[in-house]
């Protein structure tokens, strides 16, 4: 292997490894010791390592709507203290005016010195469950500006050159629900980051300050030539991609997100339009829509490793005018922007790609569409709220060789979160979960089917429980690919519905804060991922597979794919399916 830089590349493999590892071991620490089920059980959190500059020296395969807000944020916050920062201490941040991404997600910054010199920087990003304001877990559908959603906390120091901050902990601590939670997930960042710190100071004693800068100089530069590569490889010119955000049924209507990128030998810039900012909470501020601009790029381009700082240089990137939904200003409310419209804001900047490169077109995953429960539990006296991370689980879109991957997304996640175990749920919180598994006929139709959704379906015990829905694609399909189109849309869509007696009593296609009872239910159902292609020219063996496997129905099969299934014979009527498939056929 050939270095810019002239390192030995046995030195630059180990160091780049003990990169990895260090950050691993952060991620393993908040797995192991977070309090809350949204920290050990979903993994809603990433880490990332920075150097002095500070330059992302290496990101996780954790949540992409962390990773990419990080780099800015980091920025912000080293700047905001200046030469104030000190051996010791431990900053805290979560406000989108300093870059964060939204409020919920809280950020734990510790400098790394060596010999009294910064040298790096241990970073870890989390989703509390809690955030304070009016609402539990943080997101407010009536909101109209961001001091009616939660706590900000600009960048602030826990620990001051060692001394820990009692005064200042127990002022963030104070406007939370669910404190003990709370209190546990922060030890648990303060553990991750010390753990990072520690790896990083046994490889500078290893390998010498100078060597680990020289390696992690061409780790950068590795990322930056696999990212220029694949840009230089598409023909220069102005590409569009837009895509529509759903109207969230507070009379917003439809808002479209448009990128315009330009291509120039080895650089891009992708220039992003959309409407002015709205009175409701799904604005979103500069780092949180860097993160989607970021994912956008790394969905189509899929460039090998390293993945770090150096990816971007090539990127130029212009947000659109200040006070706009992609490019909020206070005091615009935000708290569901991480889903919405960020993953909207991800499929336009995919699209103007894949115009500019068709032969890399896969489709879209699914967009969250999920709820946040609260309540007093019974066998304590103490609140609970908790983020269900599990009931956002949606599938991943088809690609141009296969079908989508099941229970995989949602496209902010894009892979990195986990549902976490129904039993160990039911432990930590007064609920009954009745049912989580795979909606039927969720996934896009197409030649290749999109995954499938999930279904999620839970009763309190004993106690009033609040239920908060959030999140889009209760209205708009997931966008397929190459012509996919569904027959028959509402199973592809999110939905949330409260049962009585295991009856619908009542269904939402919009953000909503409702409450229910014991014998009560409140079912939320997640949409698929995108199809690829034509579904009429699907196998009609694979159509047969889905339904035996309980993917599809029957109804499914015939509206969606043209197939008639005979469920007494276990077969396809071949007779009735090409007269359907001819027709569709005729009337295209």
């Amino acid at each position: 292997m050939h270095t810019t830089s002239g390192i030995d590349p046995i030195t630059l493999s180990v160091v780049r490894g003990a990169l990895e590892t260090a950050q691993r071991e952060m991620t393993i620490t908040l797995e192991k010791t977070g309090r809350s089920s949204v920290f050990n059980l979903a993994h809603d959190y990433s880490n990332a390592l920075f150097d002095h500059y500070p330059e992302m020296i290496l990101q996780g395969q954790d949540i992409p709507i962390h990773l990419g807000s990080l780099i800015p944020a980091m920025k912000a916050v080293a700047n905001y203290f200046g030469d104030n920062i000190h051996e010791g201490d431990v900053i805290y941040h979560n406000d989108p005016v300093y870059a964060g991404s939204h409020i919920l997600d809280c950020c734990m910054y510790k400098p790394v010195f060596y010999k009294g010199e910064l040298v790096f920087w241990a970073v870890c990003k989390g989703h509390l469950t809690d955030i304070g304001g009016p609402v539990p877990a943080g997101y407010n559908p009536d909101a109209k500006e961001i001091y009616a959603e939660g706590l900000r906390i600009p960048p602030v120091k826990l620990w001051d050159k060692g001394e820990r901050r009692d005064d200042v902990i127990n002022l963030i601590m104070s406007n939370m629900r669910a404190r003990r939670n709370q209190e546990g997930d922060l030890n648990a960042q303060l553990g991750a980051c010390r753990v990072g710190e520690r790896n990083l100071l046994a490889l500078i004693d290893k390998y010498g300050l100078e060597t680990v800068r020289v390696a992690i100089a061409e780790l950068k530069n590795m990322a930056d030539s696999h990212m220029r590569s694949l840009i230089s490889s598409i023909p220069d010119g102005h590409y569009r991609g837009e895509a529509v955000l759903e109207d969230s049924g507070h009379g917003l209507g439809e808002l479209t997100i448009t990128a315009d990128i330009e291509i120039k030998d080895d650089t891009v810039h992708i220039q992003i339009e959309s409407p002015p900012q709205v009175p409701y909470f799904i604005n979103s501020y500069e780092g949180n829509s860097m993160s989607g601009i970021y994912l956008g790029v790394m969905m189509f381009a899929q460039v090998p490793p390293p993945y770090n700082e150096g990816l971007y240089r090539c990127v130029t990137v212009d947000l659109g005018a200040k006070g706009t939904l992609c490019n909020a200003q206070e005091p615009a409310p935000h708290v569901n922007c991480t889903t919405t419209p960020m993953e909207t804001l991800t499929d336009a900047v995919r699209k103007a790609f894949e115009a500019a490169a068709p032969e890399r077109v896969t489709a879209s995953w699914g967009h969250a569409s999920g709820i946040n429960i609260a309540g007093i539990d019974p066998r304590t006296g103490e609140q609970y709220v908790t983020m269900v991370l599990a009931s956002i689980i949606s599938g991943a879109g088809a690609t141009q060789q296969m079908d989508g991957w099941h229970a995989c997304g949602p496209l902010c996640c894009f892979g990195a979160l986990s549902s976490g175990d129904i039993e160990l749920l039911e432990y930590q919180y007064p609920i009954l979960i009745h049912r989580y598994g795979l909606a039927q006929d969720s996934g896009g139709a197409g030649f290749y089917r999109g995954g499938s959704g999930t279904v999620w379906e839970v009763e309190p015990l004993d106690h009033e429980m609040t239920v908060i829905a959030f999140g889009e694609g209760r209205q708009i399909a997931t966008m397929g690919a190459a012509e996919a189109q569904n027959g028959w849309l509402e199973p592809k869509l999110g939905r949330l519905e409260i049962l009585q007696d295991a009856d619908v009593s009542k269904s939402y296609i919009q953000n909503t804060l409702t409450h229910i009872k014991p014998g009560q239910r409140a079912r939320n159902t997640n949409p698929g991922g995108g199809g690829f292609g034509n579904a009429f020219t699907r196998p009609v063996n694979a159509v047969l597979k889905d339904w035996q496997q309980g993917l599809i129905s029957i109804e499914g099969a015939r509206l969606d794919y043209g197939v008639v299934i005979d469920a007494e014979t276990d077969s396809v009527n071949e007779a009735q399916t090409a007269t359907l498939r001819q027709a569709q056929t005729i009337v295209a």
